[in-house]
């Protein structure tokens, strides 16, 4: 008979299910765990039908309680012999079983409508699981009944959780029979109490779905949102106040010095990374849901750790060293600790909040989003105008860098805004822009004392960020009359001054070099001022490359190796910056590009000028073909015609047979890199339209089909075929009429069934390369070359020919 629909109606529903699990002999269970495991084998291959009838699920949820009952851990552990642990174990088991075949089901979309009524029994037993593993008693707390339960057990049922709300959820929910919020309540008592990290992570990740799920049902039925939000708000409200809680010292210390914050993993972020970004994105989710809740919930917590570093500025002392904080007692400098972790996890929580302040939400949510953009402009110049992070601490190891850390991710978090601000500047120059001025121009103060190379570089790079993002989203036009700008400028272009780390250097180079290339927002072209700007690039530029333009002159002596070591640092710290700045302004206005050439010009001749004395150093020729590749993709336009024949025919009379064979056999990865490279440049050149550089194909097949495809066919190293073929590609995708003069119409219409050949030798030896590629055991090459055959075939009717 039907048992389970008389369970779940019969009042002996709960006791049925409340009665110990009965005691099985060791060859039933035995037998119990193979049909468990034939079971789960079989569901997941068939569909679900009929032949999975109630008594079966209801038996199979039966053997799921094996799992999280308790009890019979306890007996097995109290009576202590071998056999009765080894038999609780085995129960154990059986109950990891039973969930696997309870997940197969689970898992599967496609439900009929007759099984739905199935589903929904299912979950009524699931849901009586959950109450009954969440349970809270005298002697047990949820957290130390689900550390006694099974580890697997624990998983499986947790991938059961996930199972039912990204698969089932939408079901489920519009059923009156079940209790959707009274589930979420024991979601929320299970993902807050599991004993261990990864347990927690996995059940943040099933509230990521069920947010998700809610997000897009409210865009899909816009006129139910409050009735939907309603109904779920005490939930989500609950769900961030805890989330919040939990990345806090103040609150969970014990758990949150366990994460380990210095070994990286495959995604290169330390397990504390991880927490807090999961964390976060909860936190988000539930922002862009509850807006005003989200921030009244994060603001006032940030408020209460901003005014304790706020008020760090009354403990420090001038010593005779320097400045001193006056913070010694132990108990003091650990709470000192806490609060100063919690207010930078606090201040990049504030920063991935930044996109619910933009777009069409801006003028509802302006006053709050100006409330945050002036409390993170005031914490900035606060750091930097009192230099914490230079200050002498009673416990330097620990306090220093968790000053440095606020700092860097005070500036961060106001990077954030960037996009606030830019809108913020578009709404409001025409009128009242004093309040948007004083605060870019306080940010510009806060972050000019950073950009030195004694500022540790962590703090540097957070400054040069917002700098960039200033300079680069904002676009505000005074920016160039800060007096904090042209300081920056006059530093960057001191050939005495110390220069910036590499990193550094490149990014205070390009918010520069795009504060006179940019065009200003909500201004017309006349207003621009291109000719002033143009000298000011023009002279930034020729400071930033004078001692790169005097090698030319020396270029063809010989030198000794300290001097080519100091030449190759010249050319390096050169061309990384010039590099830079072609790629940021690659997709900009005509206008820009041209500004950015004419300032280049000189040095990209010197560039090339240098290219043969530096041809056996692969180190060197790499970086300089990554800035000529950059040259090519972001300026061929502005370049021109005969100078970029000019650089091509450079390229192919250096590139020898010797010099490729050299370069692949010898120099290893990096002279790999640089052939890899010299074949993406010729990609740039044989897509170009037009007949300009027609003439380079016959020497660019010639060079690959005679110079390097010999060198590389027969070798197993998948180095620089992938290249090699997508320029092949290219060349017949993009010139398929230099070995077919007439169109497929045309040779349709004339009803000619071969079509008139030309260079009939160089096409037949890029066919056979390709056929070759097929046979060598590289999968990637094979997939890749093959997809290539199928787009030529689908534009040109390859295999027609």
């Amino acid at each position: 008979g039907d048992l389970l629909s008389s369970l779940l109606q019969s009042p002996s529903a709960a006791k049925l299910l409340n009665q110990p699990i009965p005691i099985l002999d060791t060859d039933s269970e035995y037998i119990c765990s193979l049909a468990l495991e034939c079971l789960a084998h079989l569901f997941s291959w068939i569909p679900l039908s009929t032949s999975i009838t109630p008594s079966l699920l209801t038996t199979i949820f039966h053997f799921a309680r094996f799992g999280c009952d308790t009890r019979a851990r306890k007996m097995s552990s109290v009576n202590g012999s071998s056999h009765n642990s080894l038999l609780g174990q085995e129960r154990g088991r059986l109950g990891v079983l039973a969930m696997a075949c309870i997940n197969e089901l689970m898992s599967k979309n496609c439900v009929p409508m007759e099984f739905e009524e199935y589903l929904l029994r299912m979950f009524q037993q699931t849901f009586y699981l959950l109450q009954k593993i969440t349970k809270e008693n005298n002697a047990h707390t949820v957290k130390s009944r689900l550390e006694e339960l099974d580890e697997s057990y624990i998983e499986k049922f947790t991938d059961f959780l996930r199972l039912f709300v990204s698969v089932h959820l939408r079901r489920i929910e519009s059923y009156s029979q079940f209790p959707v919020v009274e589930f979420l309540a024991l979601l929320f008592k299970y993902t807050f109490h599991q004993p261990t990290h990864e347990g927690y992570f996995s059940c943040l990740d099933i509230w990521t779905l069920f947010l998700d799920y809610l997000t897009s049902k409210i865009k899909s039925r816009l006129a139910d949102k409050e009735a939907v939000l309603n109904r779920y708000e005490d939930a989500l409200v609950l769900l961030l106040t805890e989330v919040l809680n939990r990345i806090q010292f103040r609150y969970n210390q014990a758990q949150l010095e366990e994460l380990d914050d210095e070994t990286l993993d495959d995604d290169q972020q330390t397990e504390w990374q991880r927490y807090l970004r999961q964390s976060l994105e909860v936190v988000a989710k539930v922002m862009e849901l509850l807006p005003t809740h989200a921030f009244s919930t994060l603001f006032p917590v940030l408020q209460d750790n901003l005014e304790v570093y706020l008020g760090l500025q009354q403990f420090v002392v001038t010593s005779g060293t320097g400045h001193r904080l006056n913070i010694t007692a132990e108990n003091d400098c650990r709470r000192l600790h806490c609060s100063l972790r919690d207010l930078s996890s606090l201040l990049q929580a504030v920063g991935r909040l930044a996109e619910y302040f933009t777009g069409d939400v801006f003028a509802a949510r302006f006053n709050d989003a100006l409330t945050v953009v002036e409390r993170l402009v005031k914490v900035t110049l606060y750091g930097s105008q009192i230099k914490l992070y230079n200050i002498e601490t009673a416990v330097p190891s620990v306090l220093k860098p968790d000053l440095i850390d606020v700092h860097a991710q005070s500036l961060a978090a106001l990077q954030a805004y960037a996009h606030w601000l830019a809108q913020f500047y578009s709404e409001v120059h025409r009128q009242n822009p004093e309040q948007f001025i004083s605060l870019v121009s306080t940010a510009l103060e806060a972050i000019t004392p950073l950009i030195s190379s004694k500022v540790q570089e962590k703090l540097l790079l957070s400054a040069c960020h917002l700098l960039v993002s200033l300079a680069t989203t904002v676009r505000p036009v005074f920016l160039i009359s800060i007096p904090a700008v042209q300081k920056v400028f006059n530093r960057i272009t001191d050939t005495s001054a110390q220069r910036l780390p590499d990193k550094a250097q490149v990014l205070v180079c390009r918010a520069l070099s795009n504060v006179l290339l940019l065009p200003w927002p909500n201004l017309p072209e006349s207003e621009q001022q291109w000719a002033v700007r143009s000298t000011n690039h023009a002279s930034l530029v020729s400071a930033l490359t004078r001692d790169y333009r005097q090698l030319k002159a020396t270029a063809s002596l010989p030198q000794r190796k300290v001097q080519l070591e100091d030449t190759k640092v010249i050319i390096h710290q050169t061309l990384s910056v010039l590099e830079d700045i072609v790629e940021s302004v690659s997709g900009e206005s005509t206008k820009s590009r041209q500004i950015c050439y004419q300032s280049l010009q000189e040095s990209v001749q010197v560039s090339l000028a240098l290219f043969p004395a530096f041809i056996h150093q692969s180190d060197v020729t790499d970086e300089m073909l990554s800035f000529f590749l950059t040259l090519f993709q972001g300026l061929r336009v502005q370049m021109g015609v005969p100078f970029t024949e000019q650089i091509i025919q450079t390229f192919l009379n250096m590139f020898t047979r010797e010099q490729l064979a050299e370069s692949i056999l010898h120099e290893g990865s990096t002279g790999c890199r640089v052939v890899e490279k010299f074949l993406k440049i010729l990609q740039v050149v044989v897509q170009e339209p037009g007949q300009v550089f027609k003439p380079f194909l016959p020497s660019v097949i010639s060079l690959c089909m005679e110079q390097v495809y010999p060198i590389i066919a027969e070798r197993s190293s998948p180095d620089v075929k992938a290249e090699l073929f997508e320029l092949l590609f290219r060349v017949l995708h993009h010139n398929w009429r230099y070995f077919f003069k007439s169109s497929v119409l045309a040779s349709v219409q004339r009803g000619v069934a071969e079509e008139q050949m030309e260079n009939e030798a160089q096409f037949s030896a890029i066919m056979q390369a390709f056929g070759q590629s097929f046979l060598q055991p590289d999968i990637h090459l094979f997939k890749q070359n093959l997809f290539y055959l199928e787009t030529l075939n689908t534009k040109q009717k390859l295999y027609h020919k």
